[in-house]
């Protein structure tokens, strides 16, 4: 029998390739005479490491150039991180699968100095590193005695820059800690009392065009069920407050028996401001969920909170 061919797009940093090599096999594990290949590449937000994200602007900042391989018909699928798939799609394609969630909690990753502490425990003056608006504002809300340090570049970069005292701590996904190997280095998980994690965090996103049933098929047999229903929720309630993945939005879910619980929170940039709701809905109707949510977080002022922001990076972008 013919083999069928089907070619990944994927980021080449060595996280988003390690999730791409884990489809890729999962896939030819399941599929008889399936043939996977894969083509990487840098993304805008590979290139630019000199700039905090935010300022950058962030619709599709991760994820253009592998959307644009899949337009041309240069790549069947693209696999991202779900955090930072936009909720908003380019016209012809669609999120077709969700894969099994990993831990979606960050984490504090500390050095060798700072062991001894706990995030809630650490000196007044700390330097702490994170490059997400969400991470900064729910902290500096808890702990405002603080110093908190714009920090990029990948995974393992983020580590050697703390490693080398540049850092006290920083904040990473838990997830993407444990998929590099790097569990060891988790020093703490981080309460969703004290941080919600980001929308789709620890998931993966495969992406590909709109109706082609063929490729629907094949990566449907990743997908997972309670993920993908929890997924959708979040991502209906990021849509709906037109938040983007570098704003301070963060949530958290749950599924049990056939209901869904999500709590969602909004909050100002200097954490000084912070809406923090819940709401529980069927997990046959995640999308009303999140919506229902995001209504919530509004009637209290959310639409105020972003408004602002946005106003703050566009006049810093100008």
């Amino acid at each position: 029998m013919t083999n069928f061919k089907l070619k990944i797009a994927s980021r080449r940093s060595k996280l988003a390739m390690v999730q791409t090599l884990w489809v890729k096999e999962q896939l030819e594990k399941n599929i008889p005479n399936l043939e996977v290949s894969i083509e990487a590449m840098a993304t805008q937000g590979d290139k630019i490491l000199d700039v905090a994200l935010a300022k950058i602007g962030d619709k599709g900042l991760f994820t253009k150039e592998l959307e644009a391989q899949m337009l041309v018909g240069h790549a069947d699928i693209a696999v991202h991180s779900l955090k930072d798939l936009p909720t908003n799609l380019p016209d012809g394609l669609e999120l077709g699968c969700i894969t099994k969630r990993e831990n979606p909690s960050d984490a504090l990753v500390v050095n060798k100095k700072n062991e001894c502490y706990k995030l809630e425990s650490l000196p007044a003056g700390s330097i702490v590193g994170t490059s997400s608006l969400r991470r900064l504002a729910q902290l500096r809300n808890k702990f405002p005695n603080l110093n908190f340090k714009d920090i990029r570049g990948n995974v393992i970069t983020r580590i050697e820059k703390l490693d080398s005292g540049e850092f006290d701590c920083i904040i990473l996904a838990a997830a993407g800690l444990k998929r590099l190997g790097f569990e060891s280095r988790i020093h703490q998980i981080i309460p969703s009392e004290v941080s919600l994690h980001a929308v789709g965090q620890g998931a993966l996103g495969i992406e590909c065009k709109t109706n082609d049933e063929k490729i629907l098929e094949i990566i449907r047999i990743l997908e997972d069920k309670p993920t993908s229903q929890r997924c959708i929720a979040e991502r209906a309630f990021l849509r709906e407050l037109e938040g983007g993945c570098q704003v301070p939005i963060g949530v958290n879910s749950n599924v049990q028996d056939e209901k869904l619980f999500l709590t969602g929170m909004v909050a100002s940039i200097d954490g000084k401001i912070l809406i923090k709701d819940q709401t529980i809905g069927s997990i046959y109707k995640p999308e009303d969920v999140g919506r229902k949510l995001a209504e919530k977080l509004k009637s209290q002022g959310a639409d105020d909170i972003l408004s602002e922001i946005f106003e703050h990076f566009r006049n810093t972008q100008n």
